[in-house]
């Protein structure tokens, strides 16, 4: 059976009220794993002895640029460590003037190596801004990819909204990839379930399995709310593995 992740940004409505109900959630939906926006207050510990308990697995998780700097990351790499998470993945970043984008791309190369040195990988995740000019001309994914090492978590709902193909898009950055979200919307930047909305889910689904990656899927509409939103949404992709 194909395996899904679910990113548990997607249940916002119940994370910070009850997370261990959430990840109940997401395993008897049939989720195999987790990516976390966020452990609002747990020990890692903690979570780990929850994920455990409903049999799953983290892939990644979500982690601000600041846990990064010097000074926070000794600690960041403990949490993670004794979580038994395998990927930190920053959601984004302010790249609105070139000091602005020097200073980050700095950061992701002080702490790449670092991070790598104790097992952990360090990815970036992109919006749409990332794929489209800035106001000095430059794209700044492009130059993520050019001067840094780290992962690419390719959102491809967002690349969507950019205007690029996203299994283009996957196929051209697939030697940086280990997994990307599996997401849909409108071009509005209305997120919907999986086949609600008007980006081309299925063939990047398909693209993904035939490049191997892990598929985390994001469904931000919470409609009418996020269990039944990312039910809907493992319900679907349960029916494009019945016809593969």
């Amino acid at each position: 059976m194909m395996q899904y992740g679910l990113q548990l940004y997607s249940l916002r409505d119940m994370t910070g009220e009850d997370f261990e109900g959430a990840l109940r959630t997401v395993a008897e939906l049939g989720y195999s794993s987790v990516e976390t926006a966020g452990f609002f207050g747990h020990s890692a510990e903690e979570v780990a002895a929850m994920l455990d308990r409903y049999h799953l697995t983290i892939s990644s998780s979500h982690t601000g640029w600041r846990e990064l700097t010097p000074d926070k990351l000794p600690e960041t790499i403990r949490y993670h460590k004794t979580l038994g998470n395998p990927s930190i993945i920053v959601p984004g970043a302010d790249l609105s003037t070139p000091a602005k984008l020097d200073a980050f791309i700095d950061l992701l190369n002080d702490a790449e190596p670092k991070l790598a040195a104790e097992g952990i990988a360090l990815g970036y995740h992109n919006h749409d801004h990332e794929f489209m000019p800035n106001s000095w001309g430059i794209l700044p994914h492009s130059e993520i990819e050019r001067r840094t090492r780290v992962e690419l978590q390719i959102d491809t709902y967002w690349a969507y909204v950019a205007g690029l193909d996203p299994v283009e898009t996957i196929t051209r950055l697939r030697d940086r990839i280990r997994s990307i979200h599996l997401k849909d919307g409108d071009l509005q930047k209305k997120g919907f379930a999986l086949s609600e909305g008007a980006a081309p889910v299925a063939a990047v689904r398909k693209k993904a399995i035939a490049l191997g990656f892990g598929m985390i899927v994001e469904s931000e509409g919470c409609d009418p709310t996020g269990a039944e939103e990312i039910g809907r949404c493992i319900r679907y992709l349960r029916k494009l593995d019945a016809e593969d």
